[in-house]
């Protein structure tokens, strides 16, 4: 059995030529919804999303959210901390900080930059999101935007690399029907954008753990 993995393998793995779409592909739904299929009147919207890694229970963790049905877009959806850019925002980096420091209660002082991931354009919601990888050395004390956020669910970096964890279904969207890739964990399906830049940093892990 392959031992956890540790900050160093994610930092190799960080190190490594970005896969891009073709390993976001992996997890898209197919066919995948078009920009043209949305009425938006407006460019897109930049925003930052953030995988931040945690040690727990003897290995790395990460936080995802289940959106409450409040929000604008994606309600009750499993995504990462992030949001959109604002003008005082000094970078996309900080974006994604400051977003997850809104969302989950996060100290942004305390979070190491390790890399960043390729970009994705989320047509339903009409954002171009720029995903970063961060590292806090101990387990944050989460506090929940309780508009935003519904439920935490601090999944285990492993679970990304146990083909177990993945499977497929066909769904209807818009009368049509489409097939849906997902991370499947303790009942939990993450599946869209989410999935498709955890996509990423699965290929990256696969690609340079031995």
């Amino acid at each position: 059995m392959p031992r956890p993995l540790t900050l160093d393998d994610v930092l190799v793995a960080l190190q490594q030529p970005l896969p891009g779409p073709k390993a976001q592909s992996r997890m898209a739904t197919r066919p995948r919804a078009l920009p043209e299929e949305f009425a938006h009147s407006q460019p897109p919207r930049t925003g930052a999303v953030l995988i931040l890694l945690y040690p727990h229970a003897g290995q790395l963790h990460l936080p995802l959210t289940r959106r409450t049905q409040r929000v604008a877009n994606h309600k009750g959806q499993i995504s990462l901390p992030g949001g959109g850019q604002e003008e005082g925002d000094a970078s996309l980096w900080a974006t994604a900080l400051r977003e997850a420091a809104e969302e989950i209660g996060i100290h942004p002082e305390e979070v190491r930059y390790l890399g960043a991931l390729t970009p994705l354009y989320i047509p339903p919601s009409n954002f171009d999101i720029h995903p970063f990888v961060g590292y806090t050395p101990a387990r944050p004390r989460f506090s929940l935007a309780q508009e935003e956020v519904a439920e935490l669910i601090e999944l285990p970096l492993e679970v990304l690399l146990d083909p177990q964890s993945k499977a497929e279904e066909t769904w209807v969207w818009r009368d049509r029907p489409m097939q849906v890739p997902f991370y499947r964990y303790q009942g939990h399906v993450i599946w869209g954008a989410t999935a498709m830049v955890l996509s990423e940093l699965e290929a990256l892990l696969q690609s340079s753990r031995p």
